[in-house]
C-alpha cells in the first residue's frame, strides 16, 4: 500500500514544487518591497523625535498625532507583511536545542509536522478570530481616538492579510520539506530550500518516477516470463 501512495505523491510533486516556486516569488517581491518600507519608517520616525525637540526650541509645533500614527502603521506593515517573507528565508527565531542535532531529513520531517499542525491552522484561527471584528471596523468606518489620527479600519485588515500570506507561504514550506523527507533533495546546510535548487528537485522527482516505473516494468515482465 505504501509504494502506490509514494509513487503518487512523486508524481503530485513536481505540480506542487512549481506551486511553492510561484509562492516564493510572490513573497519574496512583497519581502523586498517591505525593506523600502523600513527606510520610510526610520525616515519617518527620525523625523517626530527631531521635530519634538526642534519644535521645543523654536516654539512650534513640527510634529502631529498623525505623523506619530504614520510611524506604528509602517511598524505594522514591515512586521505583518514581512512574517511569510521571514518565513520563507528560514528567519524566524528557533528554540532548537534538540533540532540542530537531527539530520536534514529529520529537520525537514519536524517542519513539515510544525507547519501542518500548529502554523496552518493557528493562522486560520486568528483569520477566523479576527474576520468579525475587522468587518465591524470597516462598517463603522473606525477612526483613531486620538486628534488627526488616521483610519483603523485598513491596518486592521493587515491581521488577515499577513496571516494569509503565512499560510500559503507554509504550504510552501511543507512542499519542500515533503520533498526532503521523500529523499528527493538532501540539502547540505540546511532543510530550507531556495529557488535555484526547486529546478534539481524536478529533475530528480522525475528520474525517480522515471525508476520506479522501470522497476515495475521490470518486474512484470520477470514475472510473466516465470
Amino acid at each position: 500500500m505504501y509504494q502506490p501512495i509514494h509513487q503518487w505523491t512523486l508524481r503530485q510533486l513536481p505540480g506542487w514544487l512549481r506551486l511553492s516556486r510561484t509562492i516564493d516569488r510572490l513573497n519574496d517581491w512583497l519581502g523586498r518591497g517591505v525593506y523600502w518600507l523600513v527606510m520610510v519608517m526610520l525616515t519617518v520616525g527620525s523625523w517626530n523625535v527631531l521635530g519634538r525637540y526642534l519644535g521645543r526650541a523654536i516654539g512650534q509645533n513640527l510634529t502631529s498625532n498623525t505623523s506619530i500614527e504614520v510611524q506604528w502603521y509602517l511598524f505594522d506593515l514591515v512586521f505583518m507583511l514581512g512574517a511569510a517573507y521571514t518565513l520563507q528565508r528560514d528567519n524566524h527565531v528557533r528554540v532548537d536545542v534538540f533540532y540542530k542535532n537531527w539530520s536534514p531529513r529529520g529537520q525537514a520531517l519536524a517542519n513539515l509536522v510544525g507547519t501542518v499542525c500548529f502554523l496552518i491552522p493557528f493562522s486560520i484561527l486568528v483569520i477566523v478570530a479576527s474576520w468579525q471584528w475587522t468587518a465591524n471596523a470597516w462598517l463603522v468606518g473606525e477612526l483613531s481616538p486620538d486628534p488627526g489620527g488616521l483610519p483603523r479600519f485598513p491596518i486592521k485588515t493587515l491581521i488577515i492579510i499577513s496571516f494569509g500570506t503565512l499560510i500559503i507561504q507554509g504550504l510552501s514550506e511543507a512542499i519542500k520539506n515533503l520533498a526532503i523527507v521523500l529523499g528527493v533533495v538532501v540539502p547540505n546546510q540546511s532543510t530550507t530550500i531556495h529557488h535555484a535548487e526547486l529546478a534539481s528537485i524536478d529533475r530528480n522527482t522525475n528520474d525517480d518516477l522515471n525508476a520506479d516505473t522501470n522497476n515495475s516494468m521490470n518486474s512484470r515482465d520477470r514475472d510473466g516470463g516465470l
